[in-house]
């Protein structure tokens, strides 16, 4: 008989394969944590590349990180994920990854440039970068703190992409988005500067994205 975790460990599975296949991830790159309970939280294990994972490999911490079960180590960084589980109650899950083209700002110190499509004003608005720390430690799960209420994306300098949600999926899809509109924004910068949304337009997305700790109706021109 499936239960409510065996499915979860599925999901995860499937969703690291799917950020393997998309080239978000890379060799053994990223981590993923689902809320089980008020008290305990599935994660992926460290050193195994999504792409191959099976439920098996899931791991079963508690929200200080200490690990309750799986065969496996858990991922060291699965201190991030409890601070922003933590902090946003409404927070399903997580996902920490190396977007590259999202990552690329990360590593250069350049803020990703906001009013140039509609899509990341309606889902991001603003896209914070956190200060470096370095990974798997207790400094470096606190730097996304002065972000994590207001927002549900956030760059780590040097090192990657964070997205959370109130569902897998919908952190899922942040992370594609977000890496999307990274890349539009690299290539269009070979061609110039881009033209931005008219400032009465952005306000009138910004009217339109309800409060980041709800899901967000369906992409706005997909309507």
């Amino acid at each position: 008989m499936t239960t409510d975790a065996d499915q979860l460990k599925q999901n995860i599975c499937d969703v690291g394969l799917r950020l393997y296949q998309r080239g978000l991830v890379a060799g053994s790159d990223g981590n993923i944590t689902v809320r089980l309970n008020e008290e305990q939280v599935l994660c992926t294990p460290t050193m195994l590349c999504k792409g191959q994972m099976q439920p098996e490999d899931i791991c079963l911490v508690d929200m200080e990180g200490n690990q309750l079960a799986g065969s496996r180590q858990r991922t060291s960084e699965v201190l991030l994920h409890l601070e922003v589980l933590k902090a946003r109650p409404d927070v399903e899950s997580v996902i920490h990854c190396h977007a590259p083209h999202a990552t690329a700002f990360a590593i250069s110190g350049k803020p990703v440039p906001r009013a140039v499509m509609p899509e990341s004003e309606f889902f991001f608005g603003e896209i914070p970068t956190a200060p470096y720390e370095t990974p798997g430690t207790a400094a470096f799960a606190r730097t996304i703190l002065p972000f994590v209420e207001r927002t549900n994306v956030c760059l780590l300098a040097n090192h990657g992409t964070v997205t959370y949600a109130n569902s897998l999926e919908l952190a899922y899809n942040y992370t594609e988005i977000l890496d999307a509109y990274c890349r539009i924004l690299l290539l269009g910068a070979q061609l110039g500067p881009p033209d931005t949304l008219p400032v009465e337009k952005c306000k009138e997305l910004e009217s339109m994205r309800i409060d980041a700790r709800i899901a967000p109706p369906a992409l706005c021109d997909s309507k």
